[in-house]
């Protein structure tokens, strides 16, 4: 039997097409969601709001009761509950893309800087990256996505809308500045996990490497789903 990923979903209206995290016609391999009542965006984002702990970590366990194998979440910053939910649950957990920061720190020179596209730049602070296990936050080099009105409507509006194409041409523009700035950005983390069905957009754009929660999660799932390789003599539960 196949592991199950354990998603918390925020408690927001919106339209998730496939690459989405909230959408299970993104993953080829079991994914199980539980919402966390009450856990808007505004809570999370703007307020960091510590009351949200106790009902996120209790969805988490009724995800691990339910048969999760792993948890993750449908909101990078979720990253504030990392290490309470990381210390009180039995399975592992990764809840926001932006843990995959360190990774991309060390697999680029010293003087490069990762470009981290996120859903609001201006609640996105060093502390944030430092829970990530960003040990040099001037590394990353932060565009909002708050203040462009497709992408505004989309996530914070709250009316479900969606306008997929205007909400890509948002965030390939996005990409393009924070490339084209001031810095050397040699990769480009999108924070937000409703960004994946733009990423292949973004790297067509930017011709750099592009790291966003679903390149985590099926990393993670590959990890606790290994199997063997086509050809192998070996078979699964034989190790001679």
């Amino acid at each position: 039997m196949n592991p199950t990923v354990g998603i918390l979903v925020a408690d927001v209206l919106i339209t998730r097409p496939p690459g989405d995290v909230g959408n299970p016609a993104t993953y080829p391999f079991p994914v199980l969601y539980r919402k966390v009542p009450n856990a808007s965006l505004e809570r999370m984002i703007e307020r960091e709001d510590p009351e949200l702990l106790e009902p996120i970590l209790e969805a988490a366990r009724e995800l691990v009761r339910k048969g999760a194998a792993v948890i993750t979440s449908t909101c990078g910053f979720m990253i504030l509950y990392q290490p309470q939910l990381s210390g009180a649950l039995p399975v592992p957990v990764f809840l926001s893309s932006l843990l995959q920061l360190p990774f991309i720190r060390r697999i680029l020179s010293p003087g490069d800087q990762i470009g981290i596209i996120t859903a609001n730049a201006l609640h996105l602070t060093p502390r944030h990256l430092q829970l990530a296990g960003l040990e040099d936050v001037e590394a990353a080099k932060i565009i909002g996505l708050e203040d462009r009105p497709a992408f505004r409507e989309a996530i914070f509006g709250g009316s479900g809308n969606l306008d997929y194409r205007a909400v890509r041409e948002e965030v390939v523009a996005a990409a393009r500045e924070v490339v084209q700035g001031k810095g050397r950005v040699k990769a480009i983390l999108l924070e937000c996990s409703n960004l994946p069905p733009y990423a292949g957009a973004v790297q067509e754009a930017v011709r750099l490497p592009v790291f966003d929660f679903n390149t985590m999660i099926h990393q993670v799932y590959r990890a606790i789903r290994q199997s063997p390789y086509p050809g192998s003599p070996l078979k699964p539960g034989n190790s001679d």
